[in-house]
């Protein structure tokens, strides 16, 4: 393990790391007391769960009767007498919920209104997920509580949370999470948010990898699956470049980063990658094949039949399978089910290997994409990548892999330890150890001003139609102006500030009383885009930003038009953008008596 020096907080407290995760969900912990050293550890008992240990997890499955309420969550909605009272009463089943908060921006014409349960009447799934982290909650408290006795009640005011998302999430479900969190009651009002850190799952997983395979791997015998794996002065150099992949249910994120082992530290080299190409989609992809294998059968084309065999697809044929060159079955009934024309023997459906092969390609060829991107904006050559996730479990994944890292001289290597838990253990580490020191902007990020008209300049030109006389001072003025502020690609450490300078004019010195700006991102492929106009689907607004400015507007004095004679009132203002942590901030500074404010 990576060693750690004792806690030197003067109280103590309890880090919990919260993996809320598209299949199966996780929580993990740690107990800072003052002059002990940290250890991580995980939630390894949940209600009605069958399996217990370190590498427990729970199914990400509610059940909701018809009044809203939750009936069942996790291991519990899979209980045989739950399922029978479900169907007598009509309560709805919830399963791969989180992928109604999936970001829009990410490529997701490959899922189907089909493949997402809908959402009970009147739950949005900022609900679903505050029902869902309320339980997880309520199963770490009585874990914790059952495992270390007195601690809880000592701690229970001095709670630090930290949540996972998949890379792609921004802002709008950063919020959501945010207001999720707050509406299990993990925290009691707005105020408390300061004890809430949102990080990416891709983050998360190398935090996982330095603890337990960097730190073990290398320097002890904890075992790991490596293939083209080398001990060479080479790989010991003092900077490499290292690609996390978290293969999980709903999405697969990739983060890349340049290694130092003397001492341990991280800097990010190319914008984080994220799709949505997990593990359900190949579950999903496998039930389109069984609809049309067996569209003809009078017997097996039956949809609760069609689904019972696609979750046994997606629990074991889909772990097992290996070889495209032989078949695959999926073990659905008993002796008596048996129709040989659809290939259904002894309760057994066969399955062509390269059939099942087709249904990992999609999620393969989006996993070398997104590398291939990473690799071309990375600052330096990257050497070695780490499967983790739940997905990564897939023999057949980590084959294809293998097949393609190693002949580029890249090493791969798949952590043989929990690997399902990387993302919640290595949360913890984040709070606790802090290993990246800096991160790459992922998009470009700006605001909208106004510019003065300039009839020599061709896209002012192209533009004068849309001219607009100033507030005021009778200047001529073009909207829809995009200031960049920080640019995609930037490499941030955690205490840069990004600032660009504006001027704000009114009419009324009532109006200087208080600004707003938005912060808008840019998704497209300009470097650096300069009007709103030219690819308008390409822009967001990430967040509004308010100043009060009362203050500053008792010191304004009246300025004169020279063309209208008409009085008017300007200040002066920065948009300051901080991207260091694991959260975007963007704030509004100005000068009150020469000292700056925000």
């Amino acid at each position: 393990m990576l060693p750690r020096e004792p806690y030197e907080g003067p109280t103590r407290k309890l880090v919990l790391a919260f993996d809320v995760g598209t299949t199966f969900s996780g929580v993990s912990y740690c107990m800072l007391d003052p002059g002990e050293v940290p250890v991580i550890r995980g939630v390894a008992r949940y209600p009605a769960q069958e399996h217990v240990g370190g590498d427990s997890k729970i199914p990400s499955i509610l059940y909701y009767d018809l009044q809203g309420n939750v009936r069942a969550v996790g291991a519990e909605a899979l209980q045989e007498h739950i399922i029978e009272q479900a169907e007598d009463e009509g309560w709805v089943k919830l399963a791969w919920w989180k992928l109604h908060l999936r970001a829009k921006h990410l490529a997701s014409s490959h899922i189907r209104d089909g493949d997402i349960e809908p959402l009970p009447q009147g739950k949005s799934a900022v609900e679903v997920l505050a029902d869902f982290m309320r339980y997880l909650f309520q199963c770490a408290r009585t874990y914790i509580q059952e495992s270390h006795l007195d601690f809880w009640r000592t701690i229970k005011n001095s709670i630090e949370f930290v949540f996972t998302h998949p890379n792609g999430w921004e802002g709008q479900q950063q919020q959501q999470i945010r207001r999720a969190i707050e509406l299990a009651g993990l925290i009691s009002s707005k105020e408390e948010q300061s004890h809430v850190h949102l990080l990416t799952e891709g983050e998360a997983s190398l935090h996982f990898c330095v603890t337990n395979v960097i730190a073990s791997d290398r320097f002890s015998q904890t075992p790991i699956d490596v293939s083209g794996y080398s001990d060479d002065e080479e790989d010991q150099s003092d900077n490499q470049g290292v690609v996390v992949i978290d293969a999980g249910g709903g999405t697969i994120d990739l983060s890349a980063y340049s290694m130092k082992l003397s001492p341990t530290s991280f800097e990010e080299i190319a914008p984080a990658e994220c799709c949505l190409q997990g593990s359900v989609f190949v579950t999903s992809r496998a039930r389109t094949l069984l609809q049309k294998k067996l569209s003809g059968s009078e017997h097996y084309s039956n949809p609760k039949i069609i689904a019972q065999m696609a979750e046994i697809f997606d629990n074991s044929t889909k772990l097992r399978f290996r070889k495209p060159d032989e078949p695959s079955y999926i073990r659905f009934g008993t002796i008596c089910d048996k129709d040989p024309k659809y290939d259904i023997r002894s309760g057994q459906l066969k399955l062509a290997g390269q059939d099942v092969a087709d249904l990992f390609e999609p999620s393969i060829e989006a996993i070398i994409e997104a590398f291939e991107q990473q690799r071309r904006a990375a600052s330096i050559p990257i050497n070695l990548v780490w499967l983790v996730g739940g997905f990564a479990a897939s023999d057949w994944l980590f084959v294809r892999l293998q097949e393609y890292f190693p002949p580029l001289g890249i090493s791969l290597c798949r952590p043989d330890a929990h690997a399902n838990k990387a993302v919640a253990d290595g949360a913890v580490s984040f709070y606790i150890d802090h290993l990246v020191s800096s991160r790459v902007a992922r998009v470009t990020y700006g605001v909208e001003y106004r510019t003065r008209y300039n009839f020599l300049d061709p896209e002012h030109l192209a533009r004068q139609h849309k001219c607009v006389i100033g507030s005021g001072n009778g200047k001529t003025y073009l909207y829809e102006r995009f200031k960049s502020i920080l640019l995609k690609g930037t490499q941030v450490s955690e205490q840069r500030e990004f600032r660009k300078p504006f001027t704000a004019t009114r009419k009324s010195l009532a109006a200087c009383k208080s600004h707003s700006t938005d912060i808008i991102c840019y998704k497209g492929a300009l470097q650096e885009p300069r009007w709103l106009d030219t690819e308008p689907s390409s822009f967001t607004t990430l967040c509004t930003i308010h100043a009060d400015l009362q203050e500053l507007s008792r010191t304004l004095r009246p300025k004169r038009s020279a063309s209208h004679q008409s009085e008017y009132y300007e200040f002066d203002f920065d948009v300051i953008i901080l991207f260091g942590h694991t959260e975007l901030k963007a704030q509004i500074s100005w000068k009150e008596k020469g000292v700056e404010m925000r």
